[in-house]
């Protein structure tokens, strides 16, 4: 317990090779809220899920730089919005206190995560935030409605590639005509790095016969059991602009990829430059940037480790 009430949190591995993003956290969230959290999470993920509500450098700035980058805060004023892949419904609360004049509808797979979920709004207190369960991965729950706008935060590297188009297509078909739909935190599939995954140099390169031995070799992420499949699942190839606009225009769709002119941005370059923390804000970061400025400039090519796109429905 410390000063305000406040809780710290503290996790102590007991095995080698836990891998704990976060292991300590001092939280406002009530013990019965930490507890649920903690059963259905587990231990290595307890901080960082709680984290991701109340840090404003986690998921609070995704949403001010891939959300607001786009169009202005007022535009979600009376909008209807779609969280699709809402987990325990960290994204959902952020997006519901940041927007409070927008309504928000979580949608999860996994019935344990959008209970988490509903507790999480109830004690909180957000009013404009529901969750419903999906009855299948690619799939939305029966009588949601139509939505102004969809998110999909670090959802659509998951999907296999047979999932994608067909997702999308179910999705579009729920957005009202002038929606967007935002899809971010998605790695690039052809960033030299596959930093996902397996955290291998050029592994987006090679085929998957290839990619497959390599990374049960190389990575310490990867199990010898594991299987292709299993690494899709993880997200191991990423996503491409390209692929996405692709989907939508093979399906006779009308849409318009957005450009990021808001909070400051000109390009896409620009807001993962904003949006990213791995490499802190030195020197190397602003070297990155120049080149892949650069880059785009000789190739016409925008090249970022991490897509955030915004597409409109026309």
């Amino acid at each position: 317990m410390r000063g305000g009430g406040r809780l710290y949190i503290q996790v102590a591995p007991t095995r080698a090779d836990l891998h704990i993003t976060r292991a300590t956290h001092e939280t406002d969230y009530p013990l019965e809220l930490i507890q649920e959290i903690l059963r259905v999470k587990g231990p290595a993920w307890i901080c960082d899920e709680i984290a991701r509500d109340e840090d404003p450098n986690y998921v609070q700035r995704h949403i001010t730089f891939d959300l607001l980058s786009y169009v202005p805060a007022e535009w979600f004023k009376g909008k209807r919005v779609l969280d699709f892949g809402s987990g325990c419904g960290a994204s959902t609360v952020v997006m519901a206190r940041m927007l409070p004049g927008a309504e928000f509808v979580g949608v999860e797979l996994l019935e344990e995560y959008t209970g988490v979920a509903r507790r999480r709004a109830e004690l909180l207190g957000y009013r404009n935030a529901q969750f419903l369960t999906s009855p299948d991965p690619n799939s939305l729950p029966a009588n949601v409605g139509e939505f102004d706008a969809i998110v999909l935060s670090a959802v659509w590297e998951h999907l296999l590639p047979g999932e994608r188009p067909q997702l999308l297509n179910r999705l579009w078909a729920r957005m009202k005509p002038g929606g967007i739909i935002f899809i971010n935190q998605t790695p690039h599939r052809l960033w030299p790095i596959e930093a996902h995954t397996t955290g291998i140099p050029l592994l987006n390169y090679v085929p998957s016969a290839v990619a497959l031995p390599v990374a049960k070799k190389l990575s310490p992420r990867v199990a010898p059991e594991h299987s292709w499949s299993d690494l899709l699942r993880k997200g191991i190839r990423g996503g491409t602009v390209h692929e996405i606009m692709g989907h939508l225009k093979k399906s006779g769709h009308r849409a318009t990829l957005l450009s990021p002119t808001a909070a400051g941005m000109r390009d896409r370059i620009d807001l993962w430059y904003q949006t990213s923390s791995e490499l802190g804000k030195g020197g190397v970061k602003r070297v990155m940037r120049t080149g892949l400025k650069t880059l785009r400039a000789v190739s016409g090519q925008t090249l970022v480790p991490a897509l955030s796109i915004a597409i409109r429905k026309d």
